[in-house]
């Protein structure tokens, strides 16, 4: 009796599920299309703006997840910023690379201290700053996290005198190798680097930062009136570089 063949296990009912030579044809050519977008930019690039230049019937998440699979493991790596794509050197190849840059001067212990609290306590103002630091914040230490991209007006508070309230930006989370703000360290993972010294009060923890560019329930959105009034747009009514 001779060995069965493929054909001779399938029941009479039952399809075999063939892969249309088109469908493939097409998400080959989106990957294509979608790493050339990526690989193009200096900036991470939006699935939006992915989306745009893809057909219609296309999971650009879907994609992009399969495009940062066969990137895996290579020297330049795909990596995810909230909803933005950008190509990367790997990261355990950085002692390879030398850099011919200008250094870049370190912050000031008060401007990562600013910067910490931004981070996880988002959208936060700079009263409330201060009241977790205990010291006043000066406007040069925001400047200096402005200036490096990584902090930003995210709206105003609906209280009295109708505060502005701070939040980080998509650089931050680039820079810092992060996909979303829940990636941020939580208290044990601080605890484990030896980021938190000495006794640590009962009822202390790390809050769980907003996500997202979605205003809060209490904020309202920052209008170009109040860009003009902080001093973020130029007479001719252009942000600043």
């Amino acid at each position: 009796m001779g060995e069965p063949h493929d054909e001779d296990l399938i029941g009479d009912d039952e399809e075999v599920a063939v892969p249309d030579p088109a469908r493939l044809r097409s998400e080959r050519e989106a990957l294509r299309i979608a790493e050339a977008l990526v690989f193009a930019s200096a900036e991470p690039v939006s699935e939006g703006f992915i989306a745009e230049r893809l057909p219609r019937d296309m999971d650009v998440r879907a994609l992009m997840m399969q495009l940062k699979d066969d990137y895996a493991g290579r020297g330049v790596n795909l990596v995810q910023v909230d909803d933005h794509w950008a190509f990367r050197t790997a990261a355990d190849l950085s002692f390879a690379i030398r850099r011919d840059e200008t250094e870049v001067k370190k912050l000031s212990r008060a401007a990562l201290e600013v910067l910490a609290i931004i981070a996880y306590h988002q959208p936060v103002t700079r009263a409330e700053i201060e009241d977790i630091r205990g010291v006043q914040t000066s406007k040069g230490t925001l400047d200096v996290l402005m200036e490096a991209g990584w902090v930003r007006f995210r709206g105003r508070r609906r209280t009295p005198g109708r505060p502005v309230t701070l939040g980080t930006t998509r650089d931050f989370l680039d820079h810092f190798g992060l996909e979303e703000l829940r990636d941020l360290p939580g208290l044990e993972e601080l605890k484990g680097a030896g980021l938190l010294s000495g006794r640590i009060p009962a009822n202390f923890n790390i809050p769980l930062p907003l996500t997202g560019d979605d205003l809060a329930e209490d904020e309202d959105p920052i209008t170009q009136l109040d860009l003009e009034e902080l001093g973020l747009l130029t007479p001719g009514g252009e942000a600043d570089e």
